[in-house]
């Protein structure tokens, strides 16, 4: 088992949101206003342009891509003549919305900030809105500290949420009509703020954190059963490659203090690991 990620990609602004889809790794570029693709050897397109900070990334089963669109709080869906709304969000998050993940049936959980992070605001708690296939929206959570990356299990049964202010992983159990039930710590971490997460075929997490310098790979109740050193901080991960081993890793250096914002030092890293992909997204 390798140790030492290798440089897919360099030169992003903001690398967020990565998802391994039709053999390619996607991701938004957050705050170069795009999401882009790039497959083994590094060559990357950009798929569509969203010019109000793009984050989580999922597709309806049709196959149509669905985008967080951060600042104005929206759900986009690509379309074949381009983005359209998909869901307002506006009335529903309390702040940006970031993460989100999207189950087989196409309902996206999307997660949202709570609170002006750039504005070095006091941390207030957010929501986990539902969206369904035909616009619809409600609140399925509240009372998150960040609610950031979210992976649900292969069996679509629980949904699992990194809340980053909260330094933990929290469960959730899904109802046939997609709301949440029976809330539980799944994980929780001492001196690691979940930010990006996914999910492997032994259930365990790997779990990125912009704190920390690595990437750490985490069982349920805590325990932390590998660590990836990094050069720079993690902000979200994505289990990929032909065969589900490879960790694709966004880096960047700590954003500006004054900005929250990176400056093009972002990286899609890779590693090869033991333990394939398991789960969505």
């Amino acid at each position: 088992m390798a140790n030492t990620t290798k440089v897919l990609l360099d030169g992003l602004a903001y690398p967020e949101g990565p998802r391994w889809h039709e053999g390619k790794l996607w991701f938004s570029d957050m705050h170069s206003g795009a999401v882009l693709s790039v497959d083994a050897s590094g060559k990357s397109e950009v798929v569509v342009e969203v010019p109000n900070a793009p984050s989580g990334l999922g597709w309806l089963p049709d196959g149509r891509l669905l985008v967080v669109s951060m600042t104005d709080r929206r759900l986009l869906r690509l379309d074949p003549n381009g983005l359209t709304e998909a869901a307002d969000l506006s009335e529903l998050a309390s702040y940006h919305c970031n993460d989100m993940v999207v189950d087989e049936r196409g309902r996206a959980y999307v997660g949202n900030f709570g609170f002006d992070l750039h504005d070095h605001a006091k941390p207030t708690n957010a929501e986990i809105v539902l969206v369904t296939p035909d616009g619809m929206a409600r609140l399925v959570a509240d009372g998150m500290q960040f609610p950031n990356g979210s992976v649900i299990t292969p069996d679509g049964a629980t949904l699992i949420v990194g809340e980053t202010f909260g330094t933990r992983l929290t469960a959730f159990d899904i109802e046939a009509d997609g709301s949440l039930s029976g809330r539980r710590t799944w994980a929780q971490l001492e001196g690691i703020m979940p930010d990006g997460i996914c999910l492997d075929a032994e259930g365990a997490i790997w779990v990125a954190s912009p704190v920390s310098h690595a990437i750490f790979r985490v069982a349920e109740g805590g325990e932390i059963l590998q660590q990836i050193p990094l050069e720079t901080q993690s902000f979200a991960c994505m289990l990929g490659g032909p065969n589900g081993r490879t960790l694709h890793i966004c880096t960047a250096e700590s954003p500006d203090p004054e900005t929250c914002v990176a400056n093009r030092t972002g990286r899609i890293e890779i590693v090869e690991v033991d333990v394939p992909h398991a789960g969505l997204p």
